[in-house]
C-alpha cells in the first residue's frame, strides 16, 4: 500500500520551502566531475575516472533511505486512518477519480526538469561540442550557473510564502516562455560571458518553478491519494520534461538548428502556465 501522507496544509506552513538539495547535489556531481577532468587523463577520465560519481552516489541512496524510514506519519494521515483504512489500490482510484488534477500536476512539473537539462546535459554537450569548449572550461560555467539555481529557489521560497505557491508558479512560468526566446541565442553565441548569464538565467527560473513544487503538488489531491498523486505527477512531468525535451533539443542541435532550443523552452512554459492557470485545490476527502 501507497502511504498516503503528505500532508494537508503543509503548504500553508513551510510554502516553498527551499529544495536546496538540487544545486547543492548538481555543485558536488559536478564539481567532481570537474576535479577528475583535471587530474585525471583523457584516457583515464573516459576508461574509468566518469564511473567514480555514479558510484558515490550510492551513498546518497542509503542515506535517503535512512532519512525516509526515520519519518514519521503526518497528522493528516493519522487522522485519515481513523476514518478509513487506506485505498487498496491508490494508483487505480487516483486515475478514476481524479484524472485532471493529475493532468495539472504533470503539466505544472514540465518547465523546471526541461530548464535543468537543457541547461547542464544538452548544454554540457552543445558546449563541448559544436561549440568547441573544453569539458572543464564548461563545467566550470555551469558550476558558477548553478549559484542562480540556488539564490531562485530562496527567492521563490520567500515569495511563495508571502503570496501562495500557485502564483510564484504561475510568474515563473511566464518567465520561461520569455527565457526560452533568448535561450538559444544565448547558448549559440560561443561567447563564455553570454553563455554564462544565459544559463545563469535559466537556472534561476528554474528556480522559481522548483522551489514552490512542493508547496503546490500537495494542494492538488485528498490525503487518500496524495502521496500517490504527487509521486506519479512529478515523475511523468518529468519524463517529459527531463526526457523528450533534451532528446528533441539534441536533434536540432544536429540540424544545425542549435539557436532554435530555447523554442522548447518557451514550450515548456506554456504547458506548466496553463497546468497551474487550471487547476484547483482538492477537497480534503475523496
Amino acid at each position: 500500500l501507497a502511504v498516503e501522507n503528505a500532508p494537508r496544509g503543509w503548504e500553508a506552513r513551510f510554502g516553498a520551502a527551499p529544495q536546496l538539495g538540487a544545486p547543492v547535489g548538481f555543485l558536488f556531481a559536478n564539481g567532481l566531475f570537474l576535479l577528475l577532468g583535471l587530474g585525471l587523463s583523457e584516457a583515464d577520465f573516459i576508461a574509468w575516472g566518469w564511473r567514480v560519481p555514479f558510484l558515490a552516489s550510492a551513498i546518497l541512496v542509503g542515506l535517503g533511505l535512512w532519512v525516509r524510514l526515520r519519518i514519521g506519519e503526518t497528522a493528516a494521515f493519522r487522522e485519515a486512518l481513523d476514518k478509513a483504512p487506506p485505498a487498496p489500490v491508490p494508483l487505480a482510484r487516483l486515475l478514476s477519480r481524479h484524472l485532471g488534477p493529475l493532468l495539472a500536476g504533470c503539466a505544472g512539473v514540465v518547465a523546471c526538469f526541461a530548464i535543468f537539462y537543457l541547461s547542464t546535459a544538452h548544454a554540457l554537450s552543445y558546449g563541448t561540442g559544436a561549440l568547441g569548449f573544453s569539458r572543464e572550461r564548461f563545467l566550470a560555467i555551469q558550476l558558477i550557473a548553478n549559484l542562480f539555481l540556488a539564490l531562485g529557489i530562496v527567492l521563490a521560497a520567500i515569495r511563495a510564502d508571502r503570496t501562495t505557491p500557485r502564483r510564484v508558479l504561475l510568474e515563473g512560468a511566464g518567465l520561461t516562455v520569455l527565457l526560452g526566446l533568448a535561450f538559444g541565442p544565448g547558448l549559440a553565441s560561443g561567447q563564455p560571458l553570454v553563455i554564462l548569464a544565459t544559463l545563469g538565467f535559466a537556472l534561476f527560473v528554474m528556480g522559481l518553478v522548483y522551489g514552490p513544487l512542493g508547496g503546490w503538488l500537495p494542494t492538488l489531491f485528498p490525503v487518500q491519494v496524495r502521496y500517490s498523486g504527487i509521486s506519479v505527477a512529478f515523475n511523468a512531468g518529468g519524463i517529459v520534461g527531463g526526457a523528450l525535451t533534451p532528446i528533441a533539443a539534441q536533434l536540432l542541435a544536429a540540424e544545425g538548428q542549435g539557436g532554435e532550443v530555447g523554442l522548447l523552452l518557451s514550450a515548456a512554459g506554456l504547458l506548466t502556465l496553463l497546468g497551474v492557470a487550471l487547476a484547483r485545490p482538492a477537497a480534503a476527502t475523496a
